[in-house]
């Protein structure tokens, strides 16, 4: 029960971050899976940034040689981001990373699947909240 209590609030925390100070919508804490009855491993934020945070290499290619960004902006339309708050002093494992992407529900799209990325939000000390975004297996690097 703590450690359901510990996570909550840690969800508070970085949901009010995101909403207050990032200009996120459509944010929401689950605990359970929306296409599952199967619990998420620790609760989760849900959201919308205000634009994109991550484009895929091989998307960046294909937009590239498909000329379909004229103005130079690449896939700026937002996509519904899931956010894992931890606080610095957890301990987390390949393993416990694992199990989260097992618990994640699949996306719904033409290929259904599970997010290959999540936004992990690691609050400090002194209440600073720095966000990195972590994938699931191996990702090609960017291309510059």
């Amino acid at each position: 029960m703590a450690e359901t209590n510990h996570g909550k609030r840690l969800a508070d925390t970085v949901l009010d971050n995101l909403k207050y100070q990032h200009d996120w919508t459509k944010l929401q804490v689950l605990t359970h899976s929306p296409t599952n009855p199967q619990p998420l491993v620790r609760p989760m934020i849900s959201g919308l940034p205000p634009r994109r945070l991550y484009v895929h290499p091989d998307d960046q290619i294909a937009m590239v040689k498909s000329s379909t960004a004229p103005s130079g902006v690449i896939f700026d339309t937002p996509e519904v981001e899931w956010v894992l708050p931890i606080h610095i002093s957890e301990k987390w494992t390949l393993r416990s990373f694992a199990a989260l992407f097992n618990s994640l529900p699949t996306q719904s799209s033409p290929h259904p699947e599970r997010p290959k990325r999540v936004v992990l939000a690691t609050i400090h000390a002194d209440s600073t909240i720095v966000y990195y975004l972590l994938h699931d297996g191996i990702v090609k690097p960017r291309q510059n």
